[in-house]
């Protein structure tokens, strides 16, 4: 019988990195499968999908304008890659923290607010993007915003408590 490869322990050393201190940090059971938890997890992973799907429109785009012999700045190809590359690491964090891990809810609350400032900001500088391309970020955007609400909420900010810090032997913890 061929037995599955399990994958897990390239994923623990990944968390081990992205987490730092906090990745073997796990939230309870009845935290992680309570209802309104993984609605939200629901909820998230859906609009993930939409951001995909937002930047392989956007590279869709790309192709057919420079198919026709029009030139794209350096630019647009970047910012196609880059969409694709922070979409496929927000589902991981997303994964994670279904799955109970702290660090993954933090990384992927914290990217959630910054990953659109960063996009809007950029969306403002003129001239640098294509006018479909700034309208790609906005909505991108606006739909990472949706990601940080779901990620803001009273009950998921509850079911993912910081953890405390440790306190090695002989230290002093100061209040």
């Amino acid at each position: 019988m061929i037995r599955p490869m399990s994958f897990e322990p390239i994923f623990a050393r990944v968390d081990r990195i992205a987490g730092g201190r906090h990745a073997g940090h796990v939230i309870p059971d009845s935290s992680r499968v309570h209802p309104k938890t993984r609605r939200a997890f629901t909820a998230i992973g859906w609009l993930l999908v939409l951001e995909t799907i937002i930047g392989l429109a956007a590279v869709v785009v790309a192709v057919v304008i420079a198919s026709t012999g029009a030139a794209l700045p350096w630019s647009v190809w970047m910012r196609s890659v880059v969409v694709l590359g922070m979409t496929a690491t927000l589902f991981y964090f997303s994964w994670r923290a279904q799955k109970g891990f702290y660090w993954a809810y933090s990384r992927l609350r914290l990217f959630s607010k910054i990953f659109p400032v960063i996009t809007l900001v950029l969306a403002a500088i003129p001239n640098l993007y294509p006018f479909w391309m700034v309208t790609e970020q906005i909505i991108f955007s606006l739909v990472l915003i949706g990601v940080a609400d779901y990620l803001d909420s009273d009950h998921m900010r509850a079911s993912f408590p910081r953890p405390t810090a440790s306190v090695k032997p002989g230290a002093v913890q100061r209040p």
